[in-house]
């Protein structure tokens, strides 16, 4: 009986340990006339700072942004990028108990390279230490897991493999459909999701979810780079200390480049406590511009979650990109 109790919360949770991940890494967003309407709404009660009142004075549409944002499909394109570029990557994945003391760490150099068509890996230097793996050599937490499946490359990669290869993974033939499911939530924050019990609560700009948030439209640098527009989106001070079950994303930032309109970096912060699970997470994602091609340039993860039956996972994580050597 236990044992049939286990297997059941194991593959019940699975999934929902993948989204509690998605804040890792925050693909084609589909905007219904419901979603137009929200956003109207959201326009017409948000704060603008004095940049953003006198570029709309000479033509900035306030209402078109919002919806541009949620349409954006150049953050998913400067990942994709990374397939077609020779570059360098540092990583370190730290895994702590609950007194924060580290349980296992990874840090690795990793020299992916490519002909804009196919693409190889070599891991350049590994430090492993602690319980990452288990006899087998496998990774004994899902973070290394997903960590690993969404920016390592295993073997040779060729473009018009990929999707076959992916679907045809055999040894794990669960986790592509999780993976695809974690692209989805990197890439369309505030789309609802299918999880149970906070899937429509990460829509934050369903009308239902409106009246916990504070959105705004402000003027800043990015990166000492980017000169931006930066859609905002926070929950009310009243709702962070009370009815914590009511969201989930409690804050998400996402900074446009004023000339190129490409997203340039996102900011969220993942937050849920509950009978079946509990996570809070933390996501920064930096963007840099290597030619004419924008690529992520840092990711940087902080968090922790938990669900029945499995250790609770305690996390921070950073990968840095570096020296791209061509921009095919």
């Amino acid at each position: 009986m236990q044992k049939r109790l286990r297997k059941y919360f194991k593959n019940k949770y699975f999934l929902i340990k993948i989204v509690l991940l998605c804040s890792l890494f925050l693909t084609k967003i589909n905007v219904s006339a419901q979603q137009t309407m929200d956003t109207i709404f959201i326009g017409e009660s948000l704060f603008l700072d004095s940049v953003v009142i006198k570029a709309a004075k000479i033509g900035f549409d306030v209402q078109d942004f919002i919806l541009r944002m949620q349409r954006d499909e150049s953050f998913y394109k400067a990942f994709r990028n990374l397939r077609t570029m020779t570059y360098y990557a540092d990583n370190q994945l730290f895994m702590f108990n609950k007194k924060q003391k580290e349980k296992a760490v990874l840090k690795s150099r990793i020299h992916q390279k490519s002909d804009g068509k196919c693409r190889t890996m070599d891991v350049v230097e590994e430090i492993i230490t602690g319980d990452l793996l288990d006899d087998s050599g496998a990774y004994n937490y899902y973070t290394a897991k997903l960590l690993d499946k969404l920016f390592f490359t295993h073997g040779k990669i060729c473009d018009s493999e990929k999707d076959t290869k992916e679907m045809s993974d055999k040894g794990n033939p669960k986790i592509n459909q999780h993976v695809n499911e974690l692209k989805k939530l990197i890439f369309k924050p505030g789309e609802p999701t299918d999880v149970p019990f906070i899937g429509a609560k990460t829509a934050i700009f369903s009308p239902e979810m409106q009246p916990y948030y504070d959105y705004s439209v402000t003027s800043k640098v990015f990166n000492n780079k980017f000169d931006c527009y930066v859609f905002s989106a926070a929950v009310k001070s009243e709702f962070l200390t009370k009815n914590t079950q009511k969201t989930v994303i409690k804050y998400l930032e996402t900074y446009f480049d004023k000339l190129s309109k490409q997203v340039v970096g996102r900011r969220y912060q993942l937050r849920y406590g509950g009978f079946w699970f509990d996570f809070d997470v933390k996501m920064e994602i930096e963007l840099t511009k290597i030619g004419d091609k924008y690529v992520p340039q840092n990711i940087h993860y902080d968090g922790n979650w938990n669900v029945p039956l499995q250790k609770r996972e305690i996390a921070k994580f950073d990968i840095s990109f570096f020296d791209f050597e061509n921009n095919k």
